[in-house]
């Protein structure tokens, strides 16, 4: 008699464990679970300039504007090319012999690192497009080492590049209109997540930068 109400009791024990621990250490877990370290930029944030009192409620969720470019190879890039995907942009210019060298030799770096990662891409704009041609982009990530579809180097509208350096990746804080007198020199790295939104900024010609940058790719993937 003894023996059948201890086992009764036993398994009623074992059953509340049970159940306790399928209900509370998930939210133990979900508790302890280190959020991400990066923060979401937006223009408040980077360029108060770019953002109106009356419409600052609607710059809060900013993400990379609408593009549509021509890359290396003379096929058409967007957005498209870049869903669900964490990446690297950057503006250079061909005929560049100061930064942009350096900047290349570090993308080229993280791209050799990445190269078998799907996740993971590269997107630089010429900021000389009429120089920069598809041929000579084409020879210039010959040059580079791009990975056709990896490191999409990318001409197209001066006005539109113009206007997603400034007010989509922030890259730059000068005001202009990316007209003929109009140029952009900048050493920003800009990291984007899978959402499209600007999650960091590094100094390209910074070597010091490239383990940062492996770092904050490495808390972008690790997000749900």
């Amino acid at each position: 008699m003894y023996l059948i109400e201890f086992f009764k009791k036993s398994k009623s024990t074992l059953i509340f464990l049970f159940f306790f621990t399928l209900i509370v250490f998930p939210v133990i877990y979900f508790l302890a679970k280190p959020k991400s370290e990066l923060p979401v930029f937006n223009p408040v944030d980077v360029n108060p300039r770019l953002v109106d009192d009356e419409v600052r409620h609607i710059n809060k969720d900013h993400k990379v504007g609408n593009f549509n470019l021509v890359n290396q190879n003379g096929n058409h890039i967007s957005q498209d090319d870049f869903k669900d995907k964490i990446y690297i942009a950057d503006f250079f210019f061909t005929r560049c012999q100061t930064i942009c060298p350096i900047m290349a030799l570090n993308i080229a770096e993280l791209q050799e690192t990445y190269k078998n990662d799907n996740e993971i891409k590269f997107l630089s704009h010429s900021v000389t497009p009429v120089i920069d041609s598809v041929s000579v982009l084409r020879t210039y990530a010959d040059n580079k080492g791009a990975i056709d579809g990896k490191w999409e180097i990318t001409t197209g509208d001066k006005k539109q590049i113009y206007n997603l350096a400034r007010k989509s990746y922030f890259a730059v804080l000068d005001e202009g209109d990316g007209g003929d007198q109009d140029f952009i020199h900048t050493e920003q790295f800009v990291l984007i997540d899978k959402k499209g939104q600007i999650r960091g900024f590094y100094d390209g010609t910074d070597k010091n930068e490239i383990p940062r940058i492996y770092k904050d790719i490495e808390i972008l993937k690790n997000e749900e």
